[in-house]
């Protein structure tokens, strides 16, 4: 009981070996077309002059975070899953697990922000350019970085002082806050209060801020009188919505919860759908689901 890990080993996803390649195939070419798909909409905007708007700046810098976010989990879970890189030091989990909630903190923020843009852009049409100005959005995206970083300060700081005895095996391909508050010997309830808390307010009040914009944005669309002017209105914010809708949902059951103890298999399942699907899953969104975005292409072909 004196001793202490130094090291853990990640499990990945236990299986024969064809079955383990077969998830080594899937992660490096949903890898491959998150990051060719969130870089394309980066040098889309930046190339199209009549994308130079706060929206495209949010939707830059989300795609940025997608490709980070996606960085730190499938180069290592498929090291992994070919056992060439099963084992990972114990300050490098707790650097990966700063890494990706600080990232994943930092998403609901900028989704909130989009929100709030969407909000001016639709309730106040005609002072959209002076309320929305390039500073404020600079601003707010700065915030939202700075904002997503410093809430997981402290999280990770008081996980990387629990303590270990063994066993040292994590059921996952990546160092998650379950995980790590499973393997500990020491009293998790700090950990797990300051996991709650801080969901509540990364998590919860992002959520709040989305949903009572979106509240007053459909209220704004429906006394529009023309049936084209209404489909007009949500078709600028039907892909932000989407995309609000898949990340909160598998947010809120991965953190926003009084105990770590729920199931790490299903953990696991959840976080390769937030971690993996998802960053995949945006660019395709917003190109499919937004004429400029698909005007922009084309004319970019």
């Amino acid at each position: 009981n004196g001793t202490s890990v130094e090291e853990f080993i990640l499990l990945g996803f236990p299986g024969t070996w064809q079955f383990r390649v077969s998830f080594v195939v899937v992660f490096a070419l949903m890898y491959t077309l998150t990051v060719i798909g969130n870089a394309s909409i980066i040098a889309l905007v930046w190339r199209s002059s009549n994308l130079h708007t706060p929206m495209y700046f949010f939707l830059c810098n989300l795609s940025f975070l997608e490709i980070w976010y996606t960085t730190g989990v499938v180069p290592k879970a498929i090291g992994v899953m070919l056992g060439t890189s099963q084992t990972i030091s114990f300050s490098v989990c707790i650097l990966q697990l700063f890494f990706l909630l600080s990232l994943g903190s930092t998403e609901c923020f900028l989704l909130s922000v989009m929100a709030y843009d969407r909000y001016l852009a639709i309730c106040y049409p005609l002072r959209y350019s002076s309320l929305m100005s390039s500073v404020l959005s600079v601003r707010l995206a700065l915030s939202s970085w700075l904002g997503g970083f410093l809430a997981i300060s402290l999280l990770a700081f008081l996980t990387s002082r629990l303590t270990f005895c063994g066993p040292d095996v994590i059921n996952h391909f990546l160092c998650d806050i379950d995980s790590c508050l499973a393997l500990s010997c020491s009293d998790t309830w700090p950990v797990e209060l300051a996991t709650f808390l801080i969901s509540i307010i990364v998590v919860v009040a992002s959520c709040v801020v989305t949903l009572v914009s979106y509240m007053y944005i459909i209220s704004s669309i429906l006394q529009i009188q023309s049936a084209r002017g209404r489909k007009k209105a949500f078709s600028t914010c039907s892909a932000h919505l989407s995309v609000v809708t898949i990340w909160y949902g598998s947010t809120m059951f991965l953190y926003v919860k009084p105990s770590a103890q729920n199931s790490l298999d299903l953990n696991k399942i959840v976080n390769t759908f937030n971690t993996v699907v998802t960053p995949l899953l945006n660019p395709f969104i917003y190109t499919l689901r937004n004429k400029e975005v698909k005007l922009a292409l084309g004319r970019a072909f």
